[in-house]
């Protein structure tokens, strides 16, 4: 029966993988969920027309980075409260207090954006948008913004939850949230309901208003877990603890920095795109799409295996951190293969979701996107690897040089390499896609590496006596 234990550390490798695939099950689908809330804002806003469209994409963008960016410094209470439970099965006051610091930390981010979202029609207007573009993103961001802090405070609770290996919770409350922002961008966009149609201004108030009832649900539903009670924890939620506020800080800021290093190159690729001409964009923007939708297994899979290693590292447990380690590395890119297979040997079924193939019209940007698809394939063990390698090294909370890896990883070798083979050479889109996969190998190569020699590395705990 220990081996099937699905909490703590597992006595076996079969018990490590159960542990394992049912954590990162329900951690795949809330990333899936909330990719499933920015998708329903796309195609409701859609309805009003392009000029609303670019708008809100460029409002929403700039949301993306200030929310992706708080996240990912947030994340990091996960790995703190899986050590403090490994360290103590039955510890509370760390863990509570781990979890409040993850609060006081969604504040301190979201004052200082809340200022400058306020500010987005002048920051758009000097990074050369047009005008009134501009204008419509900024009086949307002016009611999206809000939406912030409940989210990351939504973050840390899903976080705490992935820590105490009870994501579900989460995951139903991501579930019925896209519910509600469909029927509150139903209602205000569009006037239903006895509601006034406020257009984009109200996508932006029902962003806010799907922010604070999943805060809210997910408080209850916690709250009212036998499991979770007992932690009670927003009593005195107003008491400092600086030495834990400064810890979840250094590793979380380093982690915040390492997506952002994704994020950005990712969007670097999609400029790069443009230059090149309208069809290789679109192409890139289905292919991106197909691969992001792939890369929710490996990041879900990651997240979980920050959880599994963190208990072994709190136990002090060598044969544990290894166990659980190579089980979400394996499971990972198991399935990158997969996804990589597919694309390779249906990549005409995959564009075909998205794009009419038997319209003459669209035969351009198919062919490119079945090109752009077959370079995907390419690197789905890379991209694999590194969410997964990333996260093993996080259980370890090593997250300064990985940071490093990826700043090297990402824009010293795949966005040179993205730009010069795209922009300068005859492979255009084909040579974009090519740095990419080349700047993923680069960091999937140095995380494994890391991970192989954590001993060497001083990144592991003394054995416990």
């Amino acid at each position: 029966m220990a081996a099937r234990r699905l909490d703590g550390v597992a006595g076996s490798w079969r018990g490590e993988f159960v542990a394992t695939l049912a954590l990162s099950a329900p951690m795949v689908l809330i990333n899936l969920t909330q990719a499933g809330l920015g998708a329903t804002d796309v195609l409701m806003i859609a309805w009003l027309g392009p000029e609303a469209l670019a708008a809100s994409a460029l409002g929403a963008n700039l949301f993306f980075v200030c929310h992706i960016g708080g996240l990912g410094l947030i994340s990091a209470i996960s790995a703190m409260i899986a050590s403090e439970r490994g360290r103590n099965r039955f510890a509370v006051r760390e863990v509570r207090r781990s979890f409040r610091q993850g609060l006081w930390s969604a504040a301190a981010i979201s004052i200082p954006v809340w200022i400058a979202l306020w500010n987005a029609e002048a920051i758009l207007v000097v990074l050369g948008q047009e005008p009134g573009l501009a204008a419509a993103a900024g009086e949307y961001l002016r009611w999206k913004q809000w939406a912030l802090f409940p989210m990351l405070c939504f973050v840390a609770l899903r976080f705490f939850l992935a820590g105490m290996e009870r994501p579900t919770l989460a995951l139903y409350v991501g579930a019925a949230a896209i519910g509600v922002n469909a029927l509150g961008n139903y209602a205000l966009i569009f006037g239903n309901f006895g509601f006034p149609a406020l257009g984009l201004v109200g996508a932006g108030v029902a962003t806010t208003a799907t922010a604070c009832f999943m805060v809210l649900a997910l408080t209850a539903l916690a709250r009212g877990d036998r499991r979770i009670r007992r932690y009670r924890l927003f009593g005195r939620f107003w008491r400092p603890d600086w030495p834990r506020f400064f810890e979840l800080w250094r590793l979380g800021a380093p982690i915040s920095a390492t997506i952002l290093f994704e994020v950005t190159i990712f969007s670097a690729a999609l400029l790069l795109m443009g230059l090149i001409s309208a069809d290789a964009l679109a192409a890139h923007a289905v292919a991106i799409q197909i691969a992001a939708l792939a890369f929710m297994v490996p990041l879900g899979v990651g997240q979980a295996a920050t959880v599994r290693v963190g208990f072994a590292y709190g136990a002090h447990d060598r044969e544990a951190m290894a166990r659980a380690g190579w089980t979400a590395f394996a499971l990972g890119t198991s399935f990158m293969v997969l996804t990589a297979a597919l694309m390779l040997g249906a990549p005409r079924l995959l564009v075909g979701a998205f794009l009419d193939l038997d319209d003459p019209g669209a035969a351009a940007v198919v062919g490119l996107a079945v090109s752009y698809l077959s370079l995907a394939a390419l690197f789905q063990l890379a991209d694999g690897a590194q969410a997964v390698g990333s996260g093993m090294l996080r259980g370890l909370h090593d997250t300064r040089v990985p940071m490093i890896y990826a700043g090297l990883g990402y824009w010293g070798v795949g966005f040179p390499l993205a730009a010069g083979l795209g922009l300068w050479t005859p492979l255009e889109g084909v040579g974009v896609w090519l740095g990419l996969a080349a700047g993923l190998a680069v960091v999937a190569v140095l995380m494994l590496v890391r991970w192989i020699r954590r001993e060497a590395n001083g990144l592991l705990p003394k054995p416990r006596p």
